[in-house]
C-alpha cells in the first residue's frame, strides 16, 4: 500500500488506532518465558491492521469510538490470528507474510496450543465490550471460519470446481470476518438493526474483493506476499480465476492438470502450464470484472453512511482492497 493511501483510510481514526494498538499489544504478552516469546513473536507480525481499521472506520462512520469499539477490534484480531496459525498448521505451511510461520519456529504443538490460548484472549475481550450481541457474534463467528475451512477441505476432493462452491468458501472465511467487523463496528456505536445489516454487508463484499484480489497474487511470482506462485494449486485447491478459464474449455490436457492438482499429485510443470492457460484465457480479467461489480455494489451501500470523512476513508479501503499491488 502506498503511504498516502494508508494515511487517507487511516486518517479520521489515527489516533483511536494508537489506542487500539497498546490494547492488543497487551493481549499479546505473558509472563511465561515460551509462551511469551512466542506471543512475542506473533505480535512483532502484525500487518496493516487492516481488520481493527474497518472496525474503528464502521463504528466512527455513525458516532465517536468508544471502549466497546476498541475490545470489538482486538476481539476480531486476535479471532484472525489464530485462525492464521491454525490454518498454518493444517496446510503445513512454513511461511505466513513473508517470514517464517509459528509452527516452523516453535513447531506443531505449541502452534496450536498458542492459536489456543489466543482464541480464549478473543473471548475475553468480547466479554469486556458488555454487549452479548458481540460475545455471540465472535463465538459464532470461530465456528464459521473453522466450517469455511472444512468446506475448501471437502473441495479440493469434488472431481468438478464451480464458481458457486467456491463463493460458498470465501463468504465463510474471510467474507465473514470483514463483515463481522463492520458488524461490531456498527453495534458499537448504537446503531439500529436496519443499520447494522447495511454495515455487515458492506464489510462481506470488502471481505470478498480482499479474498479474489488475494488469489490473484498466487498467479504472480514475489516473495513478499509469501508463498510461491501455484502455491494453491500445489495445495490442491482452484480459485476464480482457474475455475473460470477450466470451465470454458474442453481441452484434454487442461482437464488432466486440474485433475492432477485435485489430487495433489501435479508435477510443478502442470501448475505452470495450468497457471499459464489461466492467464491467458482469461481467467484473470474475470476475477477483476468480478470485483468491479463488487465495488458497485458497495458504493451503493456506502452512500447510507452518513459521515462525509468517514465514508471517504471506506472509499479509499475499498480502493485499495481492489487496487492493491504485489
Amino acid at each position: 500500500m502506498k503511504v498516502d493511501k494508508l494515511a487517507e483510510i487511516r486518517r479520521p481514526i489515527e489516533a483511536e488506532l494508537n489506542e487500539y494498538a497498546r490494547l492488543f499489544a497487551e493481549s499479546l504478552t505473558h509472563e511465561d518465558d515460551y509462551l511469551g516469546q512466542a506471543l512475542s513473536y506473533v505480535r512483532r507480525r502484525n500487518g496493516k491492521m487492516m481488520r481493527p481499521i474497518l472496525v474503528l472506520l464502521a463504528a466512527k462512520a455513525f458516532a465517536p469510538i468508544s471502549e466497546k469499539t476498541l475490545h470489538s477490534a482486538v476481539t476480531l484480531e486476535l479471532l484472525h490470528t489464530a485462525s492464521l496459525i491454525h490454518d498454518d498448521v493444517v496446510d503445513d505451511s512454513g511461511e505466513r507474510r513473508g517470514q517464517a510461520s509459528v509452527n516452523a519456529l516453535f513447531g506443531n504443538k505449541v502452534a496450536v496450543l498458542v492459536g489456543d490460548y489466543l482464541l480464549s484472549k478473543s473471548l475475553h475481550q468480547a466479554y469486556l465490550t458488555d454487549d452479548l450481541r458481540i460475545v455471540e457474534i465472535v463465538a459464532r463467528l470461530g465456528g464459521i471460519l473453522a466450517e469455511g475451512e472444512v468446506k475448501q477441505l471437502a473441495n479440493i476432493r469434488q472431481s468438478v470446481a464451480t464458481e458457486e462452491a467456491y463463493f460458498d468458501v470465501i463468504r465463510h472465511k474471510t467474507a465473514a470476518l470483514f463483515a463481522a467487523c463492520t458488524r461490531l463496528g456498527s453495534i458499537s456505536a448504537g446503531c439500529a438493526p436496519a443499520t447494522v445489516e447495511q454495515a455487515a454487508t458492506f464489510g462481506e463484499i470488502i471481505g470478498l474483493c480482499f479474498q479474489i484480489r488475494d488469489d490473484i497474487f498466487d498467479y504472480y511470482d514475489d516473495e513478499t506476499i509469501g508463498k510461491p506462485t501455484g502455491n494453491d494449486m500445489m495445495e490442491g485447491k482452484l480459485t476464480l480465476p482457474a475455475i473460470y478459464a477450466v470451465n470454458h474449455t474442453d481441452r484434454i490436457d487442461v482437464q488432466a492438470w486440474v485433475a492432477h492438482v485435485k489430487a495433489r499429485t501435479a508435477t510443478p510443470e502442470e501448475i505452470k502450464s495450468l497457471v499459464d492457460f489461466t492467464k491467458t484465457s482469461g481467467g484473470i480479467d474475470y476475477a477483476h470484472q468480478r470485483m468491479e461489480e463488487l465495488r458497485n455494489e458497495a458504493a451503493q451501500v456506502l452512500n447510507a453512511f452518513p459521515d462525509e470523512a468517514v465514508r471517504r476513508s471506506l472509499t479509499a479501503y475499498l480502493d485499495y482492497t481492489i487496487d492493491r499491488k504485489l
